[in-house]
């Protein structure tokens, strides 16, 4: 397929400060867009609403400004986009695919002795919840998520839930294996499954530049599109990259940020451009597949 309009995106959330790893997840976005003369995006990702920050929003301008990378158009909020994800719960709902979940965090993951990588595949514990028993607890004021029955959905959408990546090609979803996931949390406006794929649409995002870590998370945004009558953007899941120790750069493992880079007296722009070689001479390196 020829896409002759690219647009892609940069999507942090405002939740801390960026590191080594969102730089290069966003010099890859960027340099998509340009060569094609296309589009960059800048959206900021603050649905959440309790570890969300106007200080980070700040800082990740300054970051990308430093990097030298320019977005297009103004920069865009996801808290903004109530009414959107509202619409699509709404339609969703209407199609007898959601149900409200009220299980805990820590009921989950007690319910599984195997818990699938950090999140546990939910058991489907409150799907099975009669009606009437579920609408006295919404009604209580009991908090809850609302979750997508995937069983129901996938047969729902009856269609080849195919997408495409820049590196492994095509590839048949498998939304099943995700169990069903949460759309919309009891604390946002929204899942970052729901969000994402509405918004990405809704913006006219063509290539979807992000880590290798939300691979599988394409089944689940595939067969939302399929449900939602959305586009389907190509896709491009680069490798994630890791520190001296081996492991990858995130928040939770202390990656060193690049206002510390920053700090230390680095230029940005040869950052990027040592970024677009992969890594090298920073002593960082994608992860191996």
């Amino acid at each position: 397929m020829i896409v002759r309009d690219v647009v892609t995106r940069f999507a942090p959330s405002p939740t801390g400060r960026l590191h080594l790893g969102h730089a290069y997840s966003a010099v890859l976005a960027h340099d998509l867009a340009r060569a094609s003369g296309g589009r960059f995006l800048l959206r900021i990702e603050d649905i959440d609403g309790t570890r969300s920050r106007p200080e980070h929003v700040d800082a990740i301008l300054a970051d990308l400004a430093w990097l030298g990378l320019e977005w297009d158009g103004p920069v865009l909020f996801q808290s903004t986009r109530e009414d959107a994800y509202a619409a699509a719960l709404a339609r969703l709902r209407a199609m007898g695919l959601l149900y409200p979940c009220f299980c805990t965090r820590a009921e989950i993951a007690a319910s599984q002795s195997a818990p699938h990588g950090p999140e546990p595949v939910y058991p489907g514990t409150c799907r099975a919840l009669p009606e009437a028993e579920r609408t006295a607890r919404i009604t209580a004021g009991v908090p809850h998520a609302w979750r997508l029955d995937m069983a129901r959905a996938v047969a729902t959408a009856d269609t080849d839930l195919m997408w495409t990546d820049a590196i492994a090609g095509p590839v048949r979803a498998d939304p099943l294996a995700q169990g069903d996931v949460v759309l919309a949390r009891k604390d946002a406006l929204a899942s970052y499954h729901l969000a994402v794929t509405v918004d990405d649409a809704a913006h006219g995002v063509t290539h979807v530049v992000r880590g290798a870590d939300l691979f599988a998370a394409t089944d689940v945004h595939r067969l939302l599109q399929a449900l939602l009558g959305l586009p389907t953007p190509l896709y491009h899941h680069h490798a994630l990259l890791v520190g001296p120790d081996g492991q990858r750069l995130a928040k939770r493992n202390d990656a060193p940020t690049l206002e510390s880079v920053r700090l230390r007296g680095e230029d940005g722009r040869a950052l990027a451009d040592r970024l677009r070689a992969g890594g090298a001479g920073i002593g960082i390196a994608p992860q191996s597949a």
